[in-house]
């Protein structure tokens, strides 16, 4: 558990302090998200055992659930707002008109993820569907996801969880986590298949298995 034997980085936790503060008189919060390229997408993240107080903790997550909901997104890893520790935030929600997409939607309730980790369900399926990334804004690509996982997580007491998660819930995590060691969800996806996000919306949101942009921008899944 995170707690009196935890030790704050005292110099970390101002320079977070900082940031706050800074985010909050200059943009009303929320926190700049940084785009592909940036190096800190690329480092493996540093295990989190307590490096920031309680409070600033507490602060930090708030302000990274905030900008992921107004981007919107569902789930923003600490790296995406510069910060090398391994956490991530993640919320989705979905409603009865996608009861029967194959994307198998879910709800999905607000979760911080601390030092997770996952690995697919002995015989799980995989699935191809198009991912989109915050840092990799603009752009979608079809990327292959198991589709059972058991994820495994700290949650912000330092808690330990165990769960196993199906459909879109399974692609987040997978999506957030592999954030956490430094992998971008194109780093593994179908490059062909690359679109911005205007010509998903015209050409390819009606065919959510995309079987049809397979055979017209010529990649197979």
């Amino acid at each position: 558990m995170f707690g009196k034997n935890s030790k704050v980085d005292m110099e970390l936790n101002r320079d977070v302090e900082r940031f706050l503060h800074q985010c909050a008189k200059e943009n009303g919060g929320l926190l700049p998200i940084v785009q592909a390229g940036e190096p800190v997408l690329r480092q493996p993240t540093v295990p989190y055992t307590g490096q920031l107080s309680k409070k600033t903790m507490a602060k930090l997550i708030e302000a990274m659930r905030v900008t992921m909901l107004e981007a919107p997104g569902v789930g923003l890893a600490s790296t995406q707002v510069g910060i090398n520790l391994s956490f991530a935030v993640l919320e989705d929600h979905t409603s009865e008109e996608y009861a029967d997409d194959p994307r198998e939607f879910a709800e999905f309730p607000f979760h911080v993820i601390i030092n997770p980790s996952y690995e697919p369900v002995e015989g799980s399926a995989t699935a191809e569907f198009f991912e989109g990334c915050l840092s990799v804004a603009g752009w979608q690509a079809v990327r292959k996801r198991y589709v059972d996982i058991i994820a495994r997580w700290q949650d912000e007491d330092g808690e330990r969880h165990e769960e196993h998660l199906h459909g879109w819930p399974a692609r987040i995590f997978q999506h957030e986590t592999d954030h956490l060691s430094g992998e971008l969800y194109i780093d593994k996806a179908i490059i062909r298949s690359l679109t911005s996000d205007e010509n998903l919306d015209d050409y390819w949101i009606e065919d959510p298995v995309p079987t049809e942009a397979a055979k017209e921008l010529g990649f197979e899944l």
